[in-house]
């Protein structure tokens, strides 16, 4: 038999594909094979850090697999989950009917269902800086363009308007809003919430609502941007991982709000949702019991956090040559190191990494300049461990800028 020798060619697609919030465990992995212990600050998982899910999520998901529920399912989901889902929204003031609602492999998938079905490879959406890298890997994969919109620190993250009119072009096709914000922590006020629903339509474009931290708001759960605007073309996407301490069980969903100018988008997220057959079967059950239950955890979990973003918060603007905006949901930081002339945040991260065992996300992996000096903090470990990591991050962050 003859071989060939010539290696088997990749896409050049993937060429285009980066994570970094978990290419950096890599460099995580040497460091610990090296006898150094590793603090993991680098993905939101409540979880790793002891957290659970509800006793009853947990049992709806151990009665369904008893009662057989161990099939394939609809490809749009169950349709006790996608009522559930709708009528979550209804009770909220943005009206969805059950119809409209796919439940999927967490957020993940839905929002590579809703780019699929928008993007052509001469597309373009609009995603912050920062973003959550997710978005740009799916675009990059589908082979279209995302164009980077600012947002602004000094306010709080709050979406640069004036910048996003300068980069949309005749191809955008959506705008990604991530509000309460990752990698930020930021929630938008609601003027600046208006103001992205005005632009969206006033470009004729759809808005790709990420509202997976939408119950972790400090002052209490955000109402969909829906509300603000039933008739928005408003694709929104939120999941069981986060707020309901359950992200291994990759359950969430993508709403489609009622516009007409929707209905085509609608009919081909269907299309894909039917190509990948369902989302995994007994977890579907957990959206039910999440959302129709007990949500008092939340309010524990919301305290929880907020006590950590404060410490978070004053610790880093304690250090030298560090700075960070108040945080106001979820459990993500984003710091800001001033960094010598020359130097870039990868350089920053990867030397805390192997001095002192402190993992964190570069946030030129969310899009933004490796000179800015930005990092991401994940800040769900006890208070006592995050004041030993901001212990040892003030020390190491003091001989890196001296």
């Amino acid at each position: 038999m003859t071989r060939v020798s010539t290696t088997i060619p990749v896409s050049r697609r993937v060429g285009q594909f980066s994570y970094a919030i978990r290419n950096i465990v890599v460099e995580a992995q040497r460091v610990e094979a090296a006898g150094r212990k590793v603090r993991y600050l680098n993905i939101g998982d409540p979880v790793a850090f002891g957290f659970k899910p509800p006793v009853h999520l947990i049992e709806a998901v151990e009665r369904a697999l008893r009662d057989g529920h161990n099939g394939y399912g609809p490809s749009a989901g169950l349709l006790s989950a996608r009522e559930a889902v709708a009528a979550g929204h209804c009770a909220h003031g943005w009206p969805i009917s059950p119809e409209r609602v796919f439940i999927t492999g967490g957020t993940s998938e839905g929002i590579e269902l809703a780019l699929t079905a928008l993007l052509d490879e001469d597309g373009d959406v609009l995603v912050p800086m920062p973003t959550y890298p997710l978005y740009t890997a799916i675009i990059a994969k589908l082979g279209a363009t995302a164009r980077y919109y600012r947002t602004d620190p000094t306010r709080g993250w709050i979406p640069d308007m004036d910048h996003l009119e300068s980069v949309i072009t005749p191809r955008t096709r959506a705008i990604v809003v991530i509000d309460p914000n990752n990698p930020t922590g930021a929630t938008y006020p609601v003027a600046a919430r208006r103001d992205l629903i005005a632009f969206a339509e006033r470009h004729g474009i759809a808005i790709l609502a990420d509202e997976v931290y939408a119950d972790l708001g400090y002052d209490g759960p955000l109402p969909p941007i829906g509300t603000l605007d039933v008739d928005a073309p408003i694709i929104s996407f939120s999941s069981l991982s986060k707020a309901y301490l359950a992200p291994g069980w990759r359950t969430g969903w993508l709403s489609i709000g009622r516009s007409p100018r929707l209905d085509d988008v609608a009919v081909a997220i269907r299309k894909l949702a039917d190509a990948r057959l369902c989302s995994t079967v007994p977890m579907q059950y957990a959206v039910t019991a999440a959302l129709t239950g007990d949500k008092s955890h939340q309010v524990q979990f919301r305290a929880d956090l907020k006590t950590r973003a404060n410490l978070t918060v004053n610790a880093l603007n304690a250090m030298p040559g560090v700075s960070c905006t108040s945080v106001t949901a979820g459990f993500y930081a984003m710091p800001r190191v001033t960094l010598p002339e020359g130097r870039t945040d990868e350089e920053y991260v990867l030397g805390l990494l192997r001095e002192t065992g402190v993992l964190v996300v570069y946030g030129s992996g969310f899009g933004l300049p490796a000179s800015a000096g930005y990092l991401r903090i994940v800040f769900l470990a006890t208070p006592d461990d995050l004041t030993e990591v901001y212990r040892l991050m003030a020390a190491y962050t003091a001989d890196f800028l001296r």
